[in-house]
């Protein structure tokens, strides 16, 4: 990795971390709108991003859970960011799919890993009497709020990719 996708690399971490942050009432939680997910759609024009988005999720989930403000505490660390990157890395690997010039399925990769994986994640640890329906109920608020991003993120992905930002 060269310094200038490294750079890119930590930037996009960092701006996923700080939206986060200063959401953070909206950010975390069983109804949640991460706006910071948007930038799992970066990987439609910029594969480096998938490892972006990956430490900004670590970093948001690790600093809300030291500040508190996190209730899924450190094991949404681990559980949520596995899901963004399974999110990051099928929208890379789907980005040339689409529909009618879209890439839907694409974007709709962090709609489905954040249904089933943190779905899961706040069932267990919300309602353990029962896992399945806890994972359809959670999964679906999360799914609501990735829906949201997804949708800011596309708009977000077709001006970003005007610029000359993520060319090599």
């Amino acid at each position: 990795m060269n310094m200038k996708t490294f750079t890119r690399v930590a930037m996009i971490a960092a701006v996923y971390t700080v939206v986060s942050l200063l959401l953070a009432p909206f950010s975390y939680g069983n109804v949640q709108v991460r706006i910071a997910e948007a930038l799992t759609l970066l990987p439609l024009i910029y594969k480096p991003s998938i490892w972006g988005v990956t430490l900004g999720c670590f970093l948001t989930n690790l600093i809300g859970a030291m500040m508190g403000v996190n209730p899924t505490g450190f094991i949404d660390a681990i559980v949520g960011t596995i899901a963004t990157f399974g999110a990051a890395y099928c929208t890379w690997l789907l980005k040339d799919k689409k529909i009618f010039g879209i890439p839907v399925l694409a974007a709709l990769m962090p709609v489905v890993f954040n249904f089933f994986i943190v779905g899961l994640e706040l069932a267990y640890l919300f309602m353990p009497n029962d896992i399945i329906m806890g994972t359809l109920i959670n999964g679906a608020w999360v799914a609501i709020g990735e829906v949201i991003s997804v949708i800011f993120g596309y708009f977000l992905v077709q001006a970003l990719q005007k610029t000359k930002l993520f060319e090599e």
